[in-house]
């Protein structure tokens, strides 16, 4: 019987190669599936977070870039800054039609008392940002608009006057 069992033996081709690289680790893994499933969700778990975190940041800044303006307060103030907005620029365009070397001082300083005006508008619409539909700056925002308004009309007045000042002097010479 043991001629037999050693011709079995010889006969036989056994397979005595080296596992490949990491068989214990994949046998390992399917015997405990829980381990695995649990490495799985952990994992993407992670990467939901990641991504849930980017896009928060991305529309965090977004929204951030975007500062509120009196439009942004109501419709009636879109209306409001639509009209002021439309009038200052009409009143510019006034203004440039009778610049000449005798109106250029006067002009330019109104352009910076508007300079002046637009800073102080930029810091109030900081300030609207940071406490959202204040009455006090919305009032301030609407009078920074009035106050160039009032500016620019005091200019047409005083290049009226330099007008009839240079007009009448012109009548005296004759």
């Amino acid at each position: 019987m043991e001629d037999k069992l050693d011709i079995y033996f010889k006969s036989t081709d056994f397979d005595v190669d080296v596992p490949r690289l990491g068989h214990f680790n994949r046998f390992e893994e399917r015997l405990n599936p829980q381990k695995r499933k649990a490495k799985f969700s952990t994992k993407w778990m992670g990467v939901a977070a990641s991504i849930i975190l980017i896009v928060g940041v991305w529309i965090g800044t977004n929204l951030q870039q975007q500062p509120l303006l009196l439009a942004d307060v109501s419709p009636e103030m879109q209306e409001t800054e639509l009209f002021f907005v439309a009038t200052i620029k009409q009143e510019l365009k006034e203004i440039e039609k009778f610049r000449n070397p005798a109106t250029e001082r006067v002009i330019e300083d109104a352009l910076y008392q508007l300079e002046n005006l637009d800073d102080e508008y930029k810091k109030l619409v900081i300030d609207l940002n940071k406490s959202f539909n204040d009455k006090r700056i919305v009032f301030a925002m609407i009078k920074n608009y009035q106050n160039r308004i009032e500016i620019l009309q005091n200019v047409l007045l005083q290049i009226d006057e330099i007008k009839n000042l240079k007009t009448n002097n012109n009548e005296s010479y004759i």
